[in-house]
């Protein structure tokens, strides 16, 4: 069992947490508008709602298999790292419209940003985001990212299957 090092300290964490967050909500506001601002709203805030329902759910008992940032207690930090997830949902769910995936190509997109977010993760353990314990491994959050992105993209097509009836029926 591997021993956790927490760092207690505003360090780099912190700053990767913030530069993250910055940087992709820089380049939402740089990239040409796609969607009404309600549904941006929407598709940033699943992302936030499910990160952070699947983060918790093996994060916590019975589960417990990694800490978030610098100790296993709920803090700011903790709950501004799940913010992260927002841009990035939205980013996905941006491409994929702008690309307009179709067919077999859904699920090379689900395996790309499986894999983006696999690299991402990464980056969080070395940089002391997450702190794995009792033996989890990164590559058991691979099924995680696939449902995840899954759903995101499910969300997707029900949104807009749900504004193109409200538009036909002219309500």
């Amino acid at each position: 069992m591997n021993t956790i090092y927490y760092d207690y300290q505003f360090n780099q964490n912190e700053l990767f947490i913030l530069a993250i967050l910055f940087i992709t909500i820089t380049v939402i506001f740089l990239l040409p508008k796609r969607f009404p601002l309600s549904l941006s709203i929407m598709y940033f805030l699943v992302g936030v709602f499910l990160g952070t329902l699947f983060d918790h759910t093996i994060s916590i008992e019975p589960f417990d298999y990694y800490d978030v940032n610098d100790s296993s207690n709920f803090e700011l930090f903790d709950f501004i790292s799940y913010i992260m997830y927002g841009p990035f949902t939205y980013l996905i769910i941006y491409f994929y419209d702008k690309l307009k995936i179709k067919g077999y190509m859904n699920i090379i997109y689900i395996i790309f940003f499986t894999c983006f977010g696999i690299v991402m993760e990464w980056i969080c353990v070395k940089m002391g985001i997450f702190h794995y314990k009792n033996g989890y491994q990164i590559f058991f959050s691979i099924p995680i990212y696939l449902f995840v992105n899954s759903l995101y993209l499910i969300y997707y097509h029900l949104t807009k299957k749900y504004l193109q009836v409200k538009n036909l029926l002219g309500t």
